[in-house]
């Protein structure tokens, strides 16, 4: 289901996918991460690395009681602190939607599918 938006020049309408890709974006200017995961997709226990190309699989929005949630499935860098880059991606994500776009993001979750050596 779209987000409308309206203001006195009109509506604005945005699709989830469109938050998506922005969410996926702002993720990975983080440090520390090496890529967004796949949802739904581990082969033999290892999370399929998604490209740029298609990174809004790695992201679902849902929309609870007027309230807008994001889940990253993200790859994280070894021997980096999980907790921080967790954290980082929470902070940046919710103040890039809300800058770029104007919403109220009230939760943000990071799921870690797997940690990898960054090349």
């Amino acid at each position: 289901m779209p987000l409308q938006i309206k203001n006195e020049l009109g509506q604005i309408i945005v699709n989830d996918d469109c938050i998506a890709v922005i969410a996926g974006s702002a993720a990975m200017d983080c440090y520390g991460l090496v890529g967004m995961a796949s949802r739904k997709q581990l082969k033999d226990g290892i999370a399929e690395l998604l490209g740029r190309e298609n990174m809004s699989r790695g992201v679902e929005v849902r929309r609870e009681n007027e309230q807008l949630h994001i889940e990253l499935h993200i790859v994280v860098s070894y021997g980096t602190k999980i907790s921080e880059v967790a954290h980082n991606i929470q902070t940046k994500v919710k103040y890039v939607l809300n800058d770029v776009i104007g919403l109220q993001v009230d939760q943000v979750h990071i799921f870690v599918q797997d940690v990898r050596v960054s090349t």
